[in-house]
């Protein structure tokens, strides 16, 4: 007898299968878990709440709010959502020429970014848009994330160093940084330096702990004790204790145009980081992920940090390891790690006030610097030069442009050099290899033999609107390469899919052929190349019969009919 078949909406309700399938002894693992997420949160959420130009405390609310959302749809067991460095850069970059330099204005159209990035995952889920995100390639992504780790670092220099720093990209931020050096506040620097080298050893020393939180605490009894900010040290002053109330944010701030290539470019920067760790983690740990319902899950996040007046939230690798290598099992640390920061919100913000600010720029630094993946970007050089080409114009429209501006170039960028391979496909043509009976890419062996008076190719690719024209071309000059010819074979086993201008183009060559009295054979057409070549009118000027057959026993038949005329 077949078990019972899960219901419709437990699919849309990933709680209903974890918690049914909770076990006792999971618990201390996601408390533990939980807890040592919130530790790392807290150093983290202030640091990109300060990059995005907003309240410390808004960070942390977009850490307590967008774990709750997404423990609610979200598919991942391990993902951690939270502010991210990308989505910080982009909210400062963006918001601040939105709000005309009001506060509050800047918090109001922020939340309302949120809000936008929620409904737009609505859609997304919809109407199944999980596939174009996969239009975005692994060398455009290298690339991205160099271009961002750069532009990041760059932008926390300043308060590295003590100055004010300034600039619209990351050209202009060096520019104007290198003006400033002179200025450079020694006691500022030497806070940063040993922040960030503390930081990095514990990296090395401890993985997976929350060694920023220990920094914190250590940063902030120094500050207290020698009185740093009485010597010019800038802090992060008083936070607002308390939890955050909960509302909709302000509408009618900003024009559509005006906030849809925002929120636009923090989904699918939200989408392709978070599904990108969540499949790790669920490969890890030998469970299926839904990543059309992840859409569901990263909306759910951003409404929850939208209506406690947070900023767009996605999930990260780095805080995903620490809740992972934590022992977290299912998204009930997530929650575990939201209560733990209301404690704080609630308790404990005021140990706050004399963090400097200089110690949140090296949480940041140790956080993007492995963005730039030097390795990754030589390993291209060496291997495929399209894909360091791909992934250089990403690196420098992000440079050049910002975050927003260069993940929607990157993104047009990725399909443009998609339909730039399929527009170059690689046509085989066949030889016979010396000594056999077989047949093979004259290309691929040395030695091939050329067959007498037959060219036979294989386009290796569909056969599109986008490409027809260079298999056509290629063909003809094979032909014009040639004499004494009677047939030409096309093997059509490579291509999947023909579209009208693929069957047009067989036309083409059809004619071109008839006009040199030359045959032209299809071969190798698959059921539905068939359909589309009758339909064309194709069986009235080849064999139909023939497309059926295999190239080999084709050319075969040729050879053999070519020695008994010769014999």
């Amino acid at each position: 007898m077949n078990a019972p078949s899960e219901p419709r909406w437990m699919r849309f309700l990933p709680p209903a299968s974890w918690l049914a399938a909770y076990r006792r002894e999971w618990l201390l693992s996601d408390a533990v878990a939980g807890v040592t997420l919130a530790a790392y949160a807290i150093p983290v959420s202030l640091a990109y709440a300060a990059m995005a130009g907003l309240p410390p405390q808004v960070g942390v609310y977009g850490y307590m709010l967008g774990g709750l959302g997404y423990a609610a749809l979200g598919a991942s067991r391990q993902l951690a959502i939270g502010p991210t460095s990308a989505i910080s850069l982009m909210i400062a970059a963006t918001v601040g020429a939105l709000a005309g330099g009001d506060a509050i204005r800047y918090a109001q159209i922020a939340s309302l970014a949120a809000f936008a990035v929620a409904v737009l995952c609505l859609i997304a889920w919809l109407f199944k848009l999980s596939v174009l995100v996969r239009l975005v390639s692994d060398s455009i992504l290298v690339g991205f994330k160099a271009g961002a780790g750069l532009t990041i670092i760059m932008s926390q220099l300043p308060s590295l160093l003590g100055v004010a720093g300034g600039g619209h990209n990351f050209f202009d931020r060096a520019i104007k940084l290198s003006g400033q050096i002179g200025a450079t506040n020694p006691l500022v620097l030497a806070i940063g330096a040993v922040a960030l080298l503390l930081l990095l050893s514990g990296e090395r020393l401890l993985p997976g702990r929350p060694v920023g939180i220990a920094i914190v605490a250590l940063a902030i009894a120094t500050a207290t004790l020698l009185g740093l900010p009485s010597l010019g040290v800038p802090v992060t002053g008083t936070i607002p204790q308390g939890l955050p109330a909960l509302s909709m944010p302000t509408f009618g701030l900003l024009d559509f145009d005006d906030l849809f290539p925002l929120a636009a470019g923090c989904v699918l920067l939200a989408y392709i980081e978070g599904v990108s760790a969540a499949r790790s983690f669920a490969a890890k740990h030998g469970y299926s992920l839904d990543v059309r319902q992840e859409f569901l899950g990263l909306g759910a996040a951003n409404l929850a940090a939208a209506l406690g007046h947070g900023y767009p939230v996605a999930g990260g690798l780095s805080q995903s390891a620490v809740n992972d290598s934590a022992g977290a099992r299912t998204p009930l640390a997530l929650v575990i790690c939201s209560a733990a920061l209301g404690l704080c919100l609630l308790y404990f913000t005021g140990l706050l006030t004399n963090l400097p600010k200089a110690v949140l720029a090296a949480i940041v630094f140790a956080a993007v610097y492995k963005l730039v993946d030097i390795r990754a970007l030589v390993r291209m050089w060496r291997v495929s030069r399209i894909d360091f080409y791909a992934a250089g114009i990403a690196l420098i429209a992000v440079l050049l442009l910002g975050i927003l501006q260069g993940v929607l170039l990157a993104s047009i960028a990725s399909i443009l050099l998609l339909l730039a391979r399929a527009s170059q496909p690689h046509v085989a043509f066949i030889g016979r290899l010396p000594g056999s009976g077989r047949y093979s890419d004259s290309a691929r062996h040395e030695g091939v033999e050329p067959l007498t008076g037959i060219i036979a190719f294989r386009p290796e690719a569909s056969l599109l609107y986008i490409n027809a024209e260079t298999v056509l071309d290629r063909v003809l000059d094979a032909l014009a390469a040639s004499s004494g010819l009677r047939l030409v074979v096309c093997d059509l086993s490579a291509s999947p899919y023909i579209d009208l201008a693929g069957a047009h183009m067989l036309h083409d060559l059809h004619d071109e052929l008839a006009s040199r009295k030359i045959v032209l054979c299809i071969v190798g057409a698959h059921a539905q190349l068939r359909d589309l070549l009758h339909a064309e009118g194709l069986a009235e000027r080849t064999d139909s019969v023939q497309w059926l057959r295999t190239l080999d026993s084709v050319l075969a038949d040729e050879q053999a009919a070519t020695a008994h005329r010769t014999a």
